[in-house]
């Protein structure tokens, strides 16, 4: 097991961001974790960047912003990356098995609000949903979580039922929490991306 990270809390919120939008990269000198952050939630990027300091305190002195078209990839120099998020493998995460260490289970036992918004912030959304019955229309907040790794949507349907938020598969790649009462508890831990 590698040391654990400085900060339990942002690192949950950190491998969230990392199951959607992560990847490490190993350059010559020192790996390289990188996270895609679509431009348009400057707040999100922002709580990425300072999650990926404060799990590393003092070894990731710094993140860098490459910005490309419609997103921003956030970088941080480290040797402990690879240590940190052992899932990184060749191939796309939903091809190949993504499993928890215990420590990481550990981890997020004790912060699924965290871990779950990291994972929302990265592939998922709250939406307006718009239903039509005996010609009357109604308007309701739910929260969308798609991914194509069946092993990531299982940990987010994990950390939910930790939280106590009813939630269902929608799709095959994609889970709702729709419920008035689940959307408001999900609210105190996700809210609007920003």
């Amino acid at each position: 097991m590698p040391e654990p990270p400085d900060e339990p809390a942002g690192y949950a919120y950190l491998l969230g961001m990392y199951l959607g939008d992560g990847y490490p990269v190993r350059s010559a000198r020192v790996p390289v974790l990188k996270i895609s952050c679509a431009d348009v939630y400057p707040a999100i990027m922002d709580e990425c960047e300072q999650a990926m300091l404060a799990v590393l305190a003092v070894l990731a002195r710094s993140v860098s912003r490459v910005h490309a078209a419609g997103c921003t990839v956030l970088q941080s120099m480290a040797k402990h990356w690879p240590c940190l998020f052992p899932q990184s493998g060749p191939g796309r995460k939903h091809e190949r098995p993504i499993v928890l260490e215990p420590w990481q289970e550990e981890i997020v036992a004790a912060h699924p609000g965290a871990f779950v918004r990291g994972l929302f912030h990265s592939d998922g959304c709250r939406t307006t949903n718009r239903i039509v019955k005996a010609g009357r229309v109604y308007l309701y907040p739910r929260y969308l979580f798609a991914n194509e790794s069946v092993d990531i949507l299982t940990l987010c349907g994990q950390a939910l039922d930790r939280l106590g938020i009813a939630w269902r598969l929608n799709r095959r790649n994609s889970l709702s929490v729709a419920r008035r009462d689940a959307v408001a508890r999900l609210d105190r831990h996700v809210g609007p991306k920003a």
